[in-house]
């Protein structure tokens, strides 16, 4: 299944982009470090939060499936970019904390495991390093 995405440059580095199924609108705009005014997430920025939001959702399908509830856990993702040459994304250390008394120890493994399985997180390029912590609080 296909999801069209429309977008407009609207000047000084700026995009709207608009999802085709809901209508909700997003913008980016490129990063101080990069010419841009910072004000928005830039396009690196929506790479990050699409990990984070794609494990988180992941987690959540399986909880669902085996009656958890990870209601409250939250996620931090972390971005660095290259230092050199061409600019791109070179890390991203993504942390879960979960409060530990909604998932068994001996389910802990198998919902990391699918974490690891998310669309976004496999369609990276492997020279993308991608750091993961989970803690159950």
């Amino acid at each position: 299944m296909a999801v069209e995405i429309t977008g407009t440059y609207q000047g000084q580095l700026t995009c709207k982009a608009v999802h085709g199924p809901s209508g909700n609108a997003l913008t980016t705009t490129a990063p101080k470090d990069n010419g841009g005014t910072g004000e928005y997430f830039s396009p690196t920025d929506l790479l990050a939060t699409a990990l984070g939001t794609c494990m988180m959702s992941i987690m959540g399908i399986w909880a669902k499936a085996r009656d958890v509830n990870l209601d409250g856990t939250t996620f931090r993702v972390e971005k660095h970019m290259t230092a050199k040459p061409p600019r791109k994304v070179e890390k991203l250390v993504v942390e879960f904390t979960i409060p530990g008394a909604r998932v068994s120890p001996d389910k802990r493994e198998s919902l990391e495991h699918a974490a690891h399985t998310c669309p976004v997180h496999l369609s990276l390029h492997p020279d993308v390093k991608v750091e993961t912590a989970f803690r159950y609080v």
